[in-house]
């Protein structure tokens, strides 16, 4: 057989899984689900999220696709899963030995199918290492690559997608003979024996592999054990209360731990629904959340249960507000219904700075919904979150430690870990470490490279777990009216406050040290600027200085001095009063859009070198 016929002959669609409908609300359940739920226990591992989906009421929505309509129970999802599950072991049955520990790399569409894809891969005692179908050719060959993924999954829509990585693999030599290693499963696909490379790192059986955004190096595969997400889940669910009567509106990517542990696992380890509707689109949500509160829908529309739970990116919330004026006035009204505290009982914004501006006006848009701010990141899940009392969603604050995870600061400058009540120095101002993190949540390593790994942790030197440095650093200080536990007993004491990446977001100039996360909510508060990104850049005087890429509103070509566009000395002046001279920009350009991954986040370092060629 050719080479060309032999990835023809793998790159099929992957398993199919039922297109069971919702079964209408008291309804008898039939009796097979009850059976399968009973073969669960012997067909798939116990394991704290198989127990959780086999105990929750099997005629509650599980998941619903807002855009196709589908829907379906948590019978529905438990005989799915058990049949890909066997399904998928089936296929890749003649390989020696088994998934159990392997690496199974995925593409599906932001659907039932992909929860299903990903219990699936659960129920092999797989690593499931979900790829983002945006990405180009050669970054999917990287990380498959990397990770030895030993299949490679695709659902027809992306069918085509994965045929052509497989075959681009033909043209160079790979590190692995992708043609050996992987397989799109395939109804009737012909599973292929995978030798392991030699060197290959052994991992414990289960769990997920994600990989890092790559802002400071090629992406490391970040490899999080199936007790790790547990763990992670386990937390959310005490600070945030998810709940089986939570509706979870789905607009986030399904290949960061945002958009996974959040807004999947752990709606399933509560029973809480789960609403897809990805790709982003403002009228789409708008109509969304405004449909329980509009005459005009149906009565037994899915549509007319009200989202619960929103979890977004503050891109997401920034154009919700934005377009929001553009909308008719019934939908409107009924959107702000929807959105209000009383029916709308926790939206989150992360995965990048919420700036002030924009909490303060979804608030005011909401009447009187405050935007909670968590901290987290793909090694960790999340860290620290602010809590559910309005009192303690502080502006410019992520929060305390969440359960299960310690957390401690360590100075920047003496490298000596910061004790609770000494957050100053002898000359009263605010001491900046780095967050160190260890607990249960925390992932297990960088798949195949010892020395990241090594280099990403310190003994802390009291006989317990070492740190996880994350690169990230903070101040922390006591604010009053918040902290006194309403939030839980973990929401207590003095709160933390991001200041950036140790690297790129601490900029030292003339002596002095500059949070550029600071200095872009100063800027995002000035009416004239939509999107703001603070850098330093080299200066024989000081060392560094600090320079603004900005976007600017459309009328702030007249906002300026004199009647003329409004430039680099009027963001001087606008800012005089807010920060001390040292903080202030020195230049500033101005760009038509600032490039952001798909979390919203700036690689500043290519920033810098695009903008400013240095």
């Amino acid at each position: 057989m050719s080479r060309l016929n032999l990835v023809s002959r793998l790159a099929r669609p992957c398993l199919r899984v039922s297109s069971a409908r919702l079964i209408p609300s008291g309804q008898t359940v039939h009796a097979r689900f009850f059976s399968t739920a009973k073969r669960l226990l012997t067909s798939l591992p116990d394991t704290h999220i198989f127990r959780a989906i086999r105990d929750h009421d099997p005629s509650s929505l599980a998941v619903l696709h807002s855009l196709s309509g589908r829907s379906f129970t948590y019978g529905n999802l438990t005989a799915d899963v058990l049949r890909a599950k066997e399904d998928l072991e089936q296929k890749v049955g003649k390989m020696k030995g088994n998934l159990s520990g392997e690496r199974v790399a995925f593409m599906a569409e932001n659907s039932y199918d992909y929860v299903v894809l990903l219990l699936a891969i659960f129920g092999c005692d797989a690593i499931a290492l979900p790829l983002s179908p945006s990405f180009p050719t050669g970054e999917l060959q990287y990380i498959l690559d990397n990770s030895e993924a030993k299949v490679l999954l695709a659902t027809e829509k992306y069918a085509d997608k994965a045929q052509g990585v497989l075959q681009a693999g033909l043209q160079h030599d790979p590190l692995f003979d992708i043609r050996r290693k992987l397989v799109v499963g395939a109804s009737g696909s012909e599973a292929v024996p995978l030798e392991k490379p030699k060197g290959s790192s052994e991992l414990p059986a289960g769990g997920m592999m994600l990989y890092t955004s790559g802002t400071t190096n090629r992406p490391k595969g970040v490899f999080i054990p199936e007790s790790a997400l547990t763990a992670q889940a386990t937390s959310l669910l005490k600070a945030w209360e998810y709940s089986p009567q939570d509706r979870l509106l789905h607009l986030l990517p399904l290949h960061h731990i945002h958009g996974v542990v959040n807004a999947i696992i752990t709606p399933l380890f509560a029973g809480s629904s789960i609403e897809f509707m990805y790709p982003f689109n403002t009228d789409r949500v708008w109509n969304r959340l405004a449909a329980p509160f509009h005459p005009h829908t149906e009565p037994n529309s899915p549509e007319k249960s009200k989202i619960t739970f929103l979890t977004a990116v503050p891109t997401v919330y920034n154009r919700l507000r934005s377009s929001f004026p553009k909308l008719p006035q019934e939908i409107q009204q009924a959107a702000q219904k929807g959105i209000s505290p009383e029916n709308l009982r926790l939206n989150i914004s992360g995965s990048a700075a919420l700036p002030t501006p924009t909490k303060a006006a979804w608030q005011t848009l909401s009447k009187g919904n405050v935007l909670l701010e968590r901290f987290g990141m793909t090694e960790v899940g999340m860290a620290l979150s602010c809590g559910l009392d309005f009192a303690d969603r502080v502006d410019g604050s992520v929060g305390w430690p969440l359960p299960q995870v310690e957390a401690r600061l360590v100075d920047t400058e003496t490298n000596q870990v910061i004790p609770l009540g000494e957050e100053t120095d002898a000359n009263g101002r605010e001491r900046v470490g780095e967050i160190q993190l260890r607990g249960p949540t925390i992932f297990r390593e960088y798949f195949g490279n010892e020395k990241a790994t090594r280099e990403s942790f310190v003994d802390g030197g009291d006989g317990g777990a070492h740190w996880f440095c994350t690169g990230d650093v903070a101040t922390r200080r006591v604010v009053q009216g918040a902290g006194k536990g309403t939030s839980g007993d973990w929401a207590r004491g003095p709160m933390y406050f991001i200041q950036g990446r140790k690297s790129v977001d601490i900029i030292k100039t003339g002596g002095e040290k500059v949070s550029a996360l600071e200095v872009e909510r100063e800027l995002l508060s000035l009416p004239q600027i939509s999107e703001a990104a603070v850098v330093g850049l080299p200066s024989e005087q000081w060392g560094s200085k600090v320079a603004a890429v900005v976007v600017l509103h459309p009328d702030a070509h007249t906002t300026g001095r004199n009647g003329k566009a409004w430039g680099p000395m009027d963001m001087r002046r606008a800012l005089n009063d807010r920060l001390a001279g040292y903080k202030i920009p020195q230049e500033m350009k101005v760009l038509d859009a600032i490039p952001r991954n798909a979390m919203g986040k700036v690689n500043k370092k290519a920033l810098v070198k695009q903008v400013f060629d240095v």
